[in-house]
């Protein structure tokens, strides 16, 4: 009996053994994590004239059918063009057992790339989510925001947790929680999951994030530390403690609070407000268990923060709470953590690019 919480890599493990999770091709021991699985591309992408969802009579090839403009093939590589919108099937598939359901996010360095993936299924009627009892393969839907790129069959841009059963931790665990191992820098903001604020106040210096810039060239997302960073970001600097948001830009900027997830805990990315629409802080992220844990080689990493602004120039200021982090408990403790037991290229950071830019 699977105790409730979020399966663990040794969990994640024992369902490939068992047949909950198959793939076209065997699943590599580097696409599990701690509390997480990698997906990973297939060999075509449709381009599609609109998102869509397949709704709960529908399969996502009879909505292609509907909707399919041409096929790509990423063999080798290919450029999904900016603004465009593209359906790939993924390797893998799944069947849950009853009472175990699945969540999908965007992997970080794809989030940083202003890169809106997301998954769908069969009879689905919400992104990133698949429901208990889902027996069927997975697709991810593309769309560059900000910048093309270049994408072939096997690269992972989405990872997914398994949920059994209830795994949300009340706001009263995660105080005693904090007070047990603290999971926050200074006072804890606890309402439905920990707040956290932007840091438009560095101590050193005037930077405080980057703006995607409009017409770059492609990113090749095969090609790590390889972009220099100038041609794609213009540097946002403040003395002021404040920055004004442009309608339709897209920001990477850092949160104040160094955060911590202890190795029993797994935590994801959520809105603060939903009435505060002037902008929106990218919430699809997941945070493994070790995140930031002293004892992981963490002592704290700071949440960056992937901004959109909306209608309106907005004013966001030092200190704003932007966004909240939901805490879930684990399963079972994972066999290796974030940052100590694999190669993690996030822990202890502070503001930074994905991993596809030169670091200075």
């Amino acid at each position: 009996m699977t105790n409730a919480g979020v399966l663990a890599d040794h969990q994640i493990r024992d369902m490939i053994a068992s047949g909950g999770i198959t793939a076209d091709t065997p699943i590599e021991p580097g696409q599990i994590q701690p509390a997480s699985l990698d997906l990973r591309l297939g060999s075509t992408a449709y381009r599609v004239r609109a998102s869509f969802l397949a709704g709960r009579q529908r399969t996502v090839k009879d909505r292609l059918a509907d909707f399919q403009m041409h096929e790509v093939d990423l063999t080798g590589g290919a450029v999904l063009e900016k603004g465009c919108v593209y359906v790939v099937p993924l390797m893998e598939r799944l069947r849950l057992p009853k009472g175990m359901t699945a969540a999908a996010s965007a992997k970080s360095s794809i989030g940083r790339l202003d890169l809106l993936t997301r998954i769908i299924t069969d009879h689905g009627v919400e992104f990133d989510r698949v429901p208990e009892g889902y027996d069927g393969p997975l697709y991810v839907e593309i769309c560059p925001r900000s910048f093309s790129v270049v994408a072939q069959p096997g690269q992972m841009l989405n990872q997914i947790i398994f949920r059994q059963g209830k795994t949300l931790m009340s706001d009263a665990d995660l105080r005693a929680l904090h007070a047990q191992t603290p999971i926050v820098s200074g006072d804890p903001v606890i309402s439905d999951g920990l707040g956290f604020s932007v840091d438009l106040r560095p101590e050193s210096g005037t930077l405080v994030g980057y703006r995607a810039k409009p017409h770059t060239g492609v990113v090749d997302l095969a090609k790590l530390n390889h972009y220099d960073p100038t041609e794609f970001w213009e540097e946002v600097h403040t003395k002021d403690g404040w920055i004004i948001l442009d309608p339709g830009a897209f920001y990477i900027l850092v949160s104040r609070e160094a955060i911590v997830i202890p190795p029993m805990q797994a935590a994801e990315m959520a809105p603060y407000l939903a009435m505060v629409g002037e902008f929106r802080v990218h919430y699809a992220g997941f945070f493994d268990p070790g995140f930031g844990y002293a004892e992981a080689g963490g002592a704290g990493s700071r949440g960056v923060l992937e901004v959109r602004c909306h209608e309106a120039p907005f004013v966001l200021e030092h200190g704003q709470v932007v966004g909240r982090l939901v805490y879930e408990n684990m399963s079972a403790l994972p066999a290796a953590l974030y940052g100590r037991d694999i190669k993690s290229n996030y822990q202890g950071q502070g503001l930074k690019l994905s991993k596809h830019f030169q670091s200075k």
